[in-house]
C-alpha cells in the first residue's frame, strides 16, 4: 500500500528518462552546417561561444571553436588552443602541409599544448563534451572534431570539513569537484590497484559517478552489486549524493542509514583499504561508502590518529552517550510515573514539593521540553554560523529556566533533556544521530503508558529490527551479530594498530591480511660493554 501510494507501481504512460540510448549523429564535412545545428542546439544558451578562425596556411581553412565560457579556464584555452592555433602554425616544417584532412591530426600532435585531446565524428558526443567543460574545434571540410580539456575555473578551496571536525588528524575535505577529490584520495593510496570506474547519471544533468575500489581487496560481487544498482537508476537530474544514497540502499524505508557518506579523504582511503566502496558524485563534496555498519557510524577518524587506550577509552563514553542519548528521557518517565520505589526517600520528598502545583504529567513535559530543544537545534544550523550556536545554547539556558520559573514544567525535565543533549552530540554520524532522535520518541510513549516494560519492549523492537537490516548483503549489527571475534578488535574498543592484523571479514576477505605478524613494539636491546 505504501509503495503503491508513493508510486513505486510505476505510472502507465509516463515515459522514463534515458531508456534508450540516442542514436549517434555524424559530423557534416561542411563548417556552416555544422554551426548550424550547433547554434540550433544551443539556443538561448547565452554562456555557449562560437569562436571563428582561419588556420594560417595555404589556402587558409575556416574552423570555429565551441565552448561555454562559463565553465572552462579562458586564460588556459587562449594560450594552449586559440594562440598554439593561429599564431604557431608558421613553425611547422615546410614538408608539413595543413590540408582540410589532416588538420585534426596536426593540431593534435603538433600544435595544441592542451594536457587531453581527442577526435571525434559523432554530433552528441561533442556537444555532451562542450557542456561538460570542453572545447570542441571544428575544421571545414573535416568529418571529424577534435575536443580539448582545457581545465574548469577555479572552484572553492580544500578547508577542513565542518561536518567531521578532528582535533589530531589531516584538515584537508572533499569540495564541489569530483578531479580535486579523486586527487585527495589518490594522494593517500598511490598504488594502480586504486580502480576508478566513471558512470553517467542522469538524462538531463548527466552528473558524472565515480566508483573507487581497491582492486584484489573489495570483493567482485560487491564491485558488480553496485555498478549495477548504479546503472539501473533512470532519472533525468542528480542533485547530490543523498539522491544516489536513496536509489541504491537496501531498504528504502529503513530508519538507520544504511549508506554512509563523509567529506574527509582519509576516512574514505580508510574505508577503502578494508574491501569496501566508494562512491563519488560530482558537484557534492560528500562522497558515499558501502557496505556500511552501525558500529562504523560510531567510529571517528580521530580514533586511529590518537593512542590506542586513549582512543579505546573515547570510544567507551561515546556507546554511553548513545545509550544515554536513546534511553534517558524514557527512563526518567518510566521511573517517575510507574516506578516512584527506586527513587531515594530525600530526591523523592523534593520531586513531591516541586510537581505538586505542575499543571503536567512528567511525560508530556518532557515531550514538549525535546520538541522544543529540537527546534532550537534546526534553527542554530539554518542561521548563520557566527549565531546559530547562540542561539542554540543561550536559547535553551534562557528559556528552559524561563519556563521552571514560570511554573510550566519542573526542574527533572529540563535537567534530563539537557543531558540527552549533550549525549547526542557525541554520535560522529549525523544520520545515525537523527535515527536515535526519532526513536527517542518513541520509547517515551512507551514508558509513558507501560512504564519500564514498555523501555523494554522498545529496545527489544530496535534491536530486532537492526538484526534484520543489511548493507549490500552485510549484516547491519556485523560484527556483533553474526559474531566474528576476530573482528571485535575494532568495535567498542581500538586495538593497537600492531595487534590489527587482518581487515573485517564479511568485508576485506578477499585480501584478509593488513601486515605482517611480529609488528610490536620490542624493548631495546641492551649495549654491550
Amino acid at each position: 500500500m505504501i509503495k503503491k501510494a508513493l508510486g513505486f507501481s510505476g505510472e502507465k504512460g509516463l515515459k522514463k528518462p534515458d531508456q534508450v540510448p540516442p542514436e549517434k549523429h555524424p559530423l557534416s564535412t561542411s563548417l556552416e552546417q555544422n554551426l548550424m545545428e550547433l547554434q540550433k542546439i544551443f539556443d538561448l544558451c547565452a554562456d555557449i561561444v562560437f569562436r571563428k578562425f582561419t588556420l594560417n596556411c595555404e589556402p587558409p581553412i575556416n574552423a570555429i571553436a565551441v565552448f561555454a565560457d562559463s565553465m572552462i579556464d579562458e586564460k588556459i584555452g587562449s594560450e594552449a588552443i586559440l594562440k598554439a592555433i593561429m599564431q604557431e602554425t608558421t613553425s611547422l616544417p615546410s614538408n608539413v602541409q595543413i590540408t582540410k584532412s589532416n588538420a585534426i591530426q596536426i593540431l593534435s600532435d603538433r600544435l595544441l599544448t592542451v594536457m587531453s585531446t581527442k577526435d571525434t565524428s559523432d554530433f552528441l558526443e561533442l556537444v555532451d563534451f562542450v557542456l561538460k567543460g570542453g572545447v570542441a574545434i571544428i575544421i571545414d571540410g573535416s568529418p571529424r572534431a577534435l575536443i580539448c580539456s582545457v581545465g574548469s575555473p577555479e572552484g572553492r578551496a580544500i578547508e577542513e570539513p565542518i561536518t567531521e571536525p578532528v582535533v589530531r588528524g589531516p584538515r584537508d575535505g572533499f569540495v564541489e569537484d569530483y578531479h580535486t577529490n579523486l586527487s585527495l584520495i589518490r594522494r593517500r593510496i598511490k598504488s594502480s590497484r586504486l580502480k576508478v570506474e566513471l558512470i553517467e547519471v542522469g538524462a538531463i544533468s548527466k552528473t558524472t559517478v565515480a566508483l573507487c575500489y581497491i582492486k584484489g581487496i573489495a570483493q567482485d560481487s560487491l564491485i558488480e552489486e553496485v555498478k549495477t544498482r548504479i546503472s539501473r537508476i533512470k532519472i533525468d537530474a542528480v542533485p547530490g549524493s543523498g539522491t544516489i544514497e536513496e536509489m541504491i540502499t537496501d531498504q528504502p524505508f529503513s530508519l538507520f542509514p544504511l549508506v554512509q557518506y563523509s567529506e574527509r579523504p582519509d576516512k574514505i582511503a580508510g574505508s577503502l583499504m578494508e574491501g569496501r566502496v566508494a562512491i563519488l558524485v560530482d558537484n557534492t563534496p560528500m562522497t558515499l561508502i558501502v557496505p556500511t555498519t552501525f558500529i562504523s557510524l560510531l567510529q571517528s577518524s580521530e580514533d586511529y590518529y590518537n593512542e590506542f587506550i586513549f582512543a579505546s577509552f573515547i570510544r567507551i563514553i561515546r556507546f554511553m552517550a548513545l545509550n544515554m542519548a536513546l534511553m534517558l528521557p524514557a527512563v526518567t518517565v518510566a521511573i517517575m510515573t510507574f516506578h516512584q520505589e527506586i527513587i531515594p526517600d530525600k530526591l523523592m520528598g523534593i520531586i513531591i514539593i516541586t510537581r505538586k502545583e505542575l499543571p503536567f504529567p512528567i511525560y508530556v513535559e518532557v515531550l514538549l521540553m525535546e520538541m522544543f530543544f529540537e527546534i532550537l537545534r534546526e534553527a542554530g544550523v539554518r542561521l548563520p554560523r557566527t549565531i546559530g550556536q547562540s542561539v542554540s545554547i543561550v536559547g535553551g539556558l534562557v528559556i528552559g529556566q524561563a519556563t521552571v520559573n514560570a511554573g510550566f514544567v519542573g526542574f527533572e525535565p529540563v535537567i534530563v533533556v539537557a543531558l540527552t543533549a549533550v549525549a547526542s552530540f557525541a554520535i560522529p554520524n549525523y544520520a545515525a544521530g537523527t535515527a536515535i532522535r526519532i526513536l527517542r520518541f518513541g520509547l517515551i510513549i512507551l514508558a509513558a503508558f507501560l512504564g519500564g516494560v514498555g523501555v523494554m519492549l522498545g529496545l527489544m523492537f530496535i534491536l530486532f529490527y537492526l538484526c534484520g537490516l543489511r548493507s549490500f548483503g552485510v549484516p547491519y549489527l556485523s560484527p556483533i551479530a553474526p559474531l566474528s571475534p576476530g573482528d571485535l578488535k575494532d568495535t567498542f574498543i581500538r586495538a593497537p594498530w600492531w595487534a590489527m592484523l587482518t581487515r573485517p571479514r564479511l568485508t576485506g576477505a578477499k585480501e584478509p591480511a593488513r601486515m605482517d605478524t611480529n609488528q610490536g613494539p620490542t624493548k631495546p636491546s641492551k649495549g654491550t660493554d
